[in-house]
């Protein structure tokens, strides 16, 4: 994106900005994850900050993070990205609802997994510490490691019509046309 995707403007707002007002709006406490070697982002009160304690290991290793700053907080959490402007928070909430008794809660579409837009057990992350130190990086190799409740995405159209929650910005051109989608310039 030629720029951290966390501080790129949409509307008058940041995108981690976007994202804080989305989560917050139902869930709480929030943490954000960042990676050792960045600056930390201005946050507002009561949003606590972790860093990736495994470096350069990619996704798995920021849920690893998360999920330590949470379970003092937290029997459970919703992981997502900083890239997902349109999260709907009905999406969050039936997400948390579908966790039961599984370690985990992700939406899948076929093959294809979102595991930026699932609920974690925060027990997970010493499976996640090891699973690190073996050099499994992918957090969707957890799914070898836990009890997953796989939904299908089909089944969250009563929650999110247009399944926008899974829209996630990974090219200036999904950016320019999020920002367009958006009515934003």
């Amino acid at each position: 994106m030629g720029a951290s995707k966390s501080t790129l403007p949409f509307g008058d707002q940041t995108m981690l900005e976007r994202m804080l007002e989305i989560v917050s709006s139902t869930l709480s406490p929030i943490v954000v994850v960042t990676a050792a070697d960045r600056p930390p982002p201005t946050l507002p009160p009561g949003i606590l900050l972790a860093h990736d304690s495994h470096i350069d290991a990619g996704p798995l290793a920021g849920l690893h993070a998360g999920l330590c700053a949470l379970s003092p907080h937290a029997d459970a959490v919703f992981a997502t990205s900083c890239d997902a402007p349109f999260l709907q928070p009905s999406l969050i909430s039936e997400m948390v609802s579908r966790l039961g008794s599984a370690d985990l809660a992700i939406p899948c579409d076929g093959d294809y997994h979102h595991p930026l837009a699932a609920v974690y057990r925060t027990s997970l992350a010493d499976t996640i510490d090891r699973m690190l130190a073996n050099g499994q990086r992918r957090p969707l190799q957890l799914l070898e490691h836990a009890v997953a409740h796989e939904v299908d995405v089909e089944s969250l159209r009563g929650v999110d019509p247009e399944l926008a929650s899974f829209r996630n910005l990974n090219t200036p051109a999904d950016y320019q046309k999020a920002l367009s989608d958006a009515g934003l310039s």
